[in-house]
């Protein structure tokens, strides 16, 4: 069987956009590890209506990836901020990763919109892919999945066939 051939009902790319695959949900975790909390600073920031923030806020507290904690001003009412969890947070890498590719092929003329560094060093950040033996940097062509398959712009039916070899990441 091909690889084309197999199930994608199992597949941990698809149970994750299920989760987390609209624009807005991934605005909200962007701005939820940018310090957002509440509500109205959500709202104000991304833009969207008042339904759709409360639907995705729901959806990501159900899914446990943030977690409702309950504030009160004086003389309002009892409100909720939301607070990542630490599955929240594992997703933190992913939306690097998006950032990254972002800045690389749809930036603006403008320059860098966001610039994450380091904090020891000053040097920018960067999301790589790596083993768990400490191999860093490693690029499609260097792995393999568990059927033996390959992946990477070097294997045989890669789709427009402009690029073959190895890219340089």
């Amino acid at each position: 069987m091909t690889r084309v051939e197999m199930s994608t009902n199992d597949c941990p790319v698809q149970r994750t956009l299920a989760v987390v695959g609209a624009k807005w949900t991934l605005l909200i975790l962007r701005d939820a590890t940018q310090g957002v909390r509440r509500f109205d600073d959500f709202r104000r920031r991304i833009g969207l209506s008042e339904a759709v923030l409360s639907d995705r806020l729901r959806k990501l507290t159900a899914a446990g990836i943030l977690e409702a904690v309950s504030y009160q001003e004086p003389g309002s009412r009892s409100r909720n901020e939301y607070h990542l969890t630490l599955k929240g947070w594992e997703l933190w890498p992913v939306l690097m990763a998006l950032g990254q590719w972002g800045e690389s092929h749809t930036g603006t003329s403008e320059g860098q919109a966001v610039d994450i560094r380091h904090e020891d060093c000053g040097a920018p950040v960067r999301v790589v892919v790596e083993c768990a033996e400490g191999h860093s940097a490693l690029t499609p062509a260097e792995v393999t999945d568990r059927s033996g398959e390959r992946h990477g712009p070097d294997r045989e039916g890669c789709g427009s066939g402009r690029f073959h070899g190895r890219p340089e990441l």
